[in-house]
């Protein structure tokens, strides 16, 4: 993509069998500095990218070609890459194609699995339901890396690894879960705070309160007056006290 290398591929070793027959070892066509693979029919773009290994003669199985189909998105405020399929092309024709599981990373990344392959219990590369013909086919890729899109430096980035247990689906929902956390303690918080303002105007507001004396009570504050030098009248419901000095 305007010159820039867009896809990075490695694997220690690329094998692949049809049905019954033996394992056929594709490594020394496609990796090293005797490679014969042809990868002229790679494209891409900004949001796609298609990575095509044809072998021409690789022990029979004329015009056998292997594509990888990559895809970039945004998450957040990250681009991400991720390989969304595998195909295995014979005589011109898809003979099987393998939905891929968890190979993604931050497009500032690349992506390093130990295996990658279409056999239990790895199951990374999963046969599509389109296609019957996809389970007669298996396809391993031991030490495998990629990376998508413009590549800079033409070397491989940083590695995410697939042994990580850490997905962007799980990282957004950690986030959500953070936010929501959060936003129910603050809700709390107000609650109890609204509760105590409640409570505290309640107490404000409320008039005062005298408990009303009887009338044994007054007649014990009339003899104590009197003892101290006092004498007190009643006038309208009111006391009149005249204190002597």
């Amino acid at each position: 993509m305007d010159g820039i290398p867009c896809i990075l591929f490695w694997a220690k070793r690329i094998t692949i069998k049809f049905k019954n027959q033996t394992w056929l070892d594709l490594t020394d066509e496609a990796i090293g500095q005797k490679a014969t693979v042809d990868a002229g029919n790679s494209n891409c773009s900004e949001e796609s990218a298609m990575l095509s290994l044809k072998f021409g003669d690789a022990e029979n199985p004329r015009g056998l070609d292997i594509r990888f189909a990559l895809t970039s998105y945004k998450l957040s405020i990250q681009r991400w890459f991720s390989l969304h399929r595998v195909e295995v092309i014979f005589n011109n024709s898809i003979q099987a194609t393998f939905n891929a599981t968890g190979i993604y990373a931050p497009s500032s990344y690349s992506y390093h699995c130990q295996r990658v392959s279409s056999l239990q219990p790895h199951d990374a590369l999963l046969p599509s339901d389109t296609n019957d013909m996809s389970s007669l086919w298996e396809v391993t890729f031991v030490d495998f890396q990629i990376q998508g899109f413009p590549i800079k430096g033409g070397q491989f980035a940083k590695a995410r690894d697939c042994t990580s247990s850490f997905s962007p689906a799980i990282l957004i929902g950690l986030a959500t879960s953070l936010l929501l956390l959060l936003v129910l303690a603050y809700a709390l918080h107000m609650l109890i705070y609204l509760r105590y303002l409640d409570r505290h105007y309640d107490l404000i507001a409320s008039p005062a309160h005298f408990s009303q004396l009887t009338a044994q009570d007054v007649v014990e504050e009339k003899e104590l007056l009197r003892s101290q030098g006092a004498e007190c009248y009643e006038l309208r419901s009111q006391q009149i006290c005249k204190i002597y000095v």
